[in-house]
């Protein structure tokens, strides 16, 4: 957690060539606040699913294909922040100081969203495996859509850059966005594959990330 925000913190603060960037301490809170919340309860409630997601990134992941997606998804996540910042110095697009705080809003309420897909999966390992005893998770949000920490996630990155005063950053969220439904559709071939009752579930709940549409 420290790693990603001094990541996050060089990313925005670097580019934008000041400490005075009052959006980015801003959104800097509005990030890590939940992220500790839900951290605290994993450890007092999920230690399980808490300890399958300390190990990220491409070295983490078990396939060649997840190790590409993985680095790709690290560039443009930290691209995000950097190409924001300096849109946000330059002056290239020009973003409302109230749409920035709605940007704010809603990246807490998409971790609101990602709090109740934990509490609801203990199975939602950080790496693209099938775990020791895994089972189908169904219900609540998982009968919305199939991959719902993704959704969650897609929606604090397209409002991150409003957040932070940019409308150009949202070239580096659409192209993280591409990465993230790869992952998805590479991660499905594998539990299909590997996990009892996933490929009928499948065909239960018919969309993967925003209902209706995809």
């Amino acid at each position: 957690m420290l790693f990603l925000l001094l990541a996050m913190a060089l990313a925005m603060f670097l580019p934008y060539g000041s400490l005075h960037y009052r959006l980015a301490w801003l959104y800097l809170i509005v990030f890590f606040v939940p992220v500790l919340f839900i951290t605290a309860y994993l450890f007092l409630f999920d230690k399980h699913l808490l300890e399958s997601r300390l190990a990220v990134g491409p070295v983490a992941e078990p396939t060649v294909t997840q190790k590409l997606i993985q680095s790709a998804a690290g560039v443009a996540f930290i691209g995000v922040y950097i190409l924001s910042a300096l849109d946000y110095r330059y002056k290239w697009s020009d973003v409302p100081l109230y749409l920035s705080y709605v940007g704010d809003a809603f990246c807490v309420l998409a971790f609101v969203f990602l709090f109740y897909v934990f509490k609801a999966n203990t199975f939602l390992s950080a790496t693209i495996e099938v775990q020791e005893e895994q089972q189908v998770i169904s219900t609540g949000l998982y009968g919305v859509v199939r991959h719902p920490m993704y959704t969650g996630a897609l929606v604090l990155l397209f409002f991150t850059p409003l957040a932070l005063g940019s409308f150009w950053g949202l070239v580096a969220v659409m192209v993280l966005a591409a990465v993230i439904i790869f992952r998805a559709i590479d991660e499905e071939r594998e539990l299909k594959a590997k996990l009892t009752g996933y490929e009928e579930y499948c065909n239960k709940v018919r969309f993967r990330l925003i209902p209706f549409i995809f």
